[in-house]
């Protein structure tokens, strides 16, 4: 018997780095969705800020609206993003009352009324899901990009092209998944800043890949999801509002006028060492500069626009390597049951 919303557990992950405030912004919209769900708790890790905010969340999670279904988890050290969110589902999925949901949620990420009950629906709908993410939209209510298809070698030679005719001579599927109404509909993967996890696919399949520090994980999570004959779904009735970057300055992903940080390019390069091999990690970025040389004729005849790429988006992809590392071709996927507080895989390597 199919159980319904009421009947299940979830348990919320946020991490919070520098951003004590929007952390307990976005607990008080989670506090909202507690009367639909069998069990709600949240787990607030906070990456090693070392700027007074776990002191301030300890304070502020030890007033009686937070204290009976908020855990503090203070690291010491700034693991990124997988590392931290490891943490928490680890200690969630050790519990006797184990919950059958994890919920990944930014800290500058907002739900709206019923966002989180929609994404619990739509995986008790669909059981062969491991995933559910919601539609991410702006403080004026315009959608964001927030389901998509996996990166490709010829997406990439495309997204460097910058020329929507040759996606179609290609017959590339367009990288960004929509859906005409509120139903959901199926993506390869769904954005990491408010996702809804199923934990008996997170015990199969393993967590995050403690091999990134920041950007591609949840898209290599989903790759395996993918490849062990689990599905991923975009919820578009479950919004979300979204401020984008408040941690790391980039907004919504590769930004066309911030340069991005060289992490971007290490875990771009390792998610196609990871997910096709290590000869896709070097002929991706290949693909992107030839793309880039057809974008740059453009420009000198008058047909490009200004701002298509980060500044120095292939001085920065060049620098940090073509062909993948030696920790590329390793993988470091947590496993939910081992012991939690190690230094993450990318750390160790340095």
């Amino acid at each position: 018997m199919t159980k319904a919303p009421s009947d299940l557990r979830v348990t919320a992950v946020l991490v919070n780095y520098r951003t004590p405030d929007l952390t307990l912004e976005c607990l008080r919209a989670l506090s909202r969705e507690r009367g639909a769900l069998g069990a709600l708790d949240a787990i607030v890790v906070d990456g090693g800020s070392g700027d007074g905010s776990a002191e301030v969340l300890a304070g502020a999670l030890s007033a009686p609206a937070f204290a009976n279904w908020v855990t503090l988890l203070p690291m010491a050290f700034n693991g990124g993003f997988g590392w931290a969110n490891n943490q928490a589902i680890r200690h969630a999925l050790a519990r006797p009352d184990a919950p059958d949901f994890l919920y990944i949620v930014n800290p500058d990420a907002v739900p709206e009324p019923g966002a989180l009950v929609r994404l619990v629906q739509a995986l008790v709908d669909a059981p062969a899901a491991a995933a559910a993410g919601s539609l991410l939209v702006d403080e004026e209510g315009r959608a964001l990009g927030s389901a998509f298809r996996f990166p490709t070698v010829k997406g990439e030679f495309l997204r460097g092209a910058g020329t929507p005719a040759l996606g179609r001579l290609l017959r590339a599927p367009i990288p960004l998944v929509t859906s005409p109404d509120d139903r959901p509909v199926e993506a390869d993967w769904v954005t990491g800043a408010s996702v809804l996890m199923r934990a008996e696919a997170l015990r199969a399949v393993g967590l995050f890949d403690e091999g990134f520090f920041l950007y591609f994980e949840e898209v290599e999570l989903m790759h395996r999801f993918h490849r062990a004959g689990w599905r991923a779904l975009h919820v578009p009735a479950s919004r979300v509002v979204h401020a984008g970057g408040a941690s790391t300055g980039v907004k919504n992903g590769a930004s066309a006028q911030r340069a991005l940080p060289d992490y971007w390019f290490r875990s771009r390069r390792r998610f196609f060492a990871r997910a096709y091999g290590p000869t896709a990690a070097r002929a991706s970025g290949l693909a992107w500069i030839a793309g880039k040389a057809i974008w740059d004729f453009r420009c000198r005849i008058g047909l490009g626009r200004a701002h298509a790429h980060a500044p120095g988006e292939r001085e920065a992809l060049i620098r940090n390597g073509l062909s993948a590392a030696d920790s590329d071709r390793r993988s470091a996927v947590a496993a939910w049951d081992s012991a939690p507080g190690r230094l993450p895989a990318w750390k160790e390597w340095e």
